[in-house]
């Protein structure tokens, strides 16, 4: 099987691509390479904007997977336009220059931001869709025009995912576990802003087996399914963050606790991908943590804007326009 991976070296890509290769799919990357390149070696990979993709470049492939677009609610908030465009627009457009080519399944992926603010329900793939802000509501677009175009020659299913944490080779510091990580370890203190939000979160290795199992599913399904491993309260994760470092570190980290107020409150099953797809997730936030305290030697300076997708995001805007 040949799998054409869009925007795949990115944070998931760097962890997913090389399992399809483990899998022993022939896969090819096409990425702007905004945050580099961390890839094996012998994989593929053309720096190239997607939008110049053309239903020749996608002939020969039997699955897309879509992991491009901007990535964060502070990138979409920096640029809502170019937001809209990556987001809404660009999977849009390749699921149906996919289709047009032959190529036989689109996975996409989708976030569970799209769910917005809930107030103590468990959603499902079901449940009403109401977030206000640019990044949830460009996902949602994004997923919708994929989903449109699905059919009995074209599987399309859509990856509403957590909030995707712990190891990658193209690291991140900007994700509430990682985050948590490395403020102990930098400051020895972990802030929760507001304890009692809810969040899905997800492991990136059991983001990219859901991928893996969405790639695998049999050509007649399609749809939307919530993958997580479980609902958190970011009170809770915390607790667990600040458990694992002092066992791990036999050092006492301290935590601080405001009331901050926040619209981004979900929590969901996953119950369907498990049915349907045989999705297992296998790694809980402690977990993750071991996982990201394994690789410290690599990191460096934790601060490295590199590692921030907001600034890596604001000096490519600035390179352009200066």
């Amino acid at each position: 099987m040949r799998i054409l991976v869009a925007g795949g070296a990115g944070f998931i890509g760097s962890v997913l691509v090389p399992l399809l290769d483990e899998h022993g799919y022939e896969v090819k990357v096409i990425d702007q390479l905004w945050f580099g390149n961390h890839l094996p070696d012998h994989i593929p990979v053309e720096q190239r904007d997607l939008f110049t993709v053309t239903r020749e470049d996608m002939e020969g492939y039997d699955t897309v997977i879509f992991l491009a677009g901007l990535s964060n609610d502070p990138m979409a908030e920096f640029s809502p336009a170019k937001n809209f465009v990556e987001n809404g627009a660009l999977p849009s457009y390749l699921a149906f220059i996919a289709k047009q080519a032959g190529v036989k399944r689109m996975v996409y992926a989708s976030s569970c931001s799209v769910y917005g603010y809930t107030v103590n329900e468990l959603y499902d793939e079901e449940s009403p869709v109401t977030c206000q802000y640019p990044y949830g509501i460009s996902k949602l677009q994004g997923e919708r025009g994929v989903m449109q175009l699905c059919d009995e020659t074209f599987s399309a299913i859509a990856l509403r995912q957590g909030t995707v944490c712990g190891y990658s080779p193209r690291m991140r510091f900007d994700l509430i576990v990682n985050t948590m990580f490395k403020c102990a370890l930098v400051d020895g203190r972990i802030t929760v802003n507001n304890p009692s939000i809810w969040r899905p979160i997800i492991d990136v290795r059991d983001t990219s087996s859901a991928f893996v199992r969405a790639v695998q599913a049999d050509p007649s399904i399609s749809g939307v399914f919530n993958v997580a491993y479980d609902n958190f309260t970011v009170g809770q994760i915390g607790d667990l963050v600040k458990e694992e470092l002092e066992e791990l570190t036999g050092e006492k980290v301290a935590l601080t606790v405001n009331a901050i107020q926040d619209f981004r409150n979900y929590k969901v099953t996953c119950e369907k991908a498990r049915t349907y797809l045989g999705f297992r997730p296998k790694y809980s936030v402690p977990e993750m943590i071991k996982a990201l305290y394994a690789q410290r030697e690599r990191y460096g300076d934790l601060t490295n804007p590199a590692y921030y997708n907001i600034a890596t995001f604001k000096a490519l805007d600035a390179a352009k326009t200066g």
